[in-house]
């Protein structure tokens, strides 16, 4: 039996893309749905990702990745889906890995896509490079389990996960410490290869500032949750 599965889309200003990313999901796998959050774009994307067959929640304004990842999630959860998959409104993700992290999710409890657990045509460039390689030995030393792509969100979650991120999400630039959220929790996550491309349309919205920003942001975060667990696991005697 085919397990129910929901593709979340977060969007912001995605009227170049969109169309071809729902199209591309509709081509490699048409048994799933597609649900896009529309996050208080000003453009097309609403009107041309319902015009392309997809389900769109659009939120009031813009609320950013975390809230609309969450809005995503409580949409599955509500719904009663098996699996949720985590894909960009940008292109970068390709429908063709589905089926790969659908398998795998059948022995997890979250699956990462990830452009470093093989060797693949993926180039970023070195500023990127170097941070994707620094929170990847964070989270592995934080969480005792090695991982090569903490910042992709090509993403598969099952039932628990489903529940876990629908009830709570982080907010800003919440890729990294969302696995460190599950490893809390006892989730078991993997990697799986995954080839990624460039961005088809747009821009990012990430500039060199909020680079720094997010970088001590969510060192920060992922430090004090470690903190949290070995505290809690310290006996006091007398």
């Amino acid at each position: 039996m085919r397990m129910r599965t929901l593709i979340i889309i977060p969007a912001y200003n995605e009227e170049g893309s969109i169309a071809q990313v729902i199209g591309d999901i509709r081509e490699h796998a048409p048994y799933v749905d597609i649900v896009v959050v529309n996050d208080g774009s000003k453009d097309r994307t609403e009107a041309i990702a319902r015009a392309a067959g997809a389900e769109v929640i659009t939120m009031p304004f813009n609320v950013g990745i975390g809230g609309g990842m969450q809005t995503g999630y409580l949409y599955a959860y509500q719904n009663d889906y098996d699996v949720a998959v985590q894909m960009d409104a940008d292109g970068q993700h390709r429908a063709e890995d589905l089926p790969r992290l659908l398998a795998a999710i059948q022995h997890s409890d979250l699956v990462i896509g990830s452009r470093y657990v093989e060797q693949t045509a993926y180039r970023s460039s070195a500023s990127r490079r170097v941070g994707i390689l620094f929170f990847s030995q964070l989270v592995s030393f934080v969480t005792g389990q090695r991982f090569t792509d903490t910042t992709s969100g090509f993403r598969a979650a099952n039932r628990k996960v489903i529940a876990l991120y629908a009830s709570y999400y982080p907010a800003d630039y919440p890729e990294v410490e969302s696995i460190v959220y599950l490893k809390r929790r006892g989730c078991r996550l993997t990697e799986v290869p995954a080839q990624m491309r460039s961005r088809e349309a747009g821009r990012s919205s990430i500039t060199p500032l909020k680079s720094v920003y997010y970088m001590l942001k969510v060192t920060l975060s992922v430090l004090m949750s470690a903190s949290r667990v070995r505290v809690r696991g310290v006996k006091t005697s007398g």
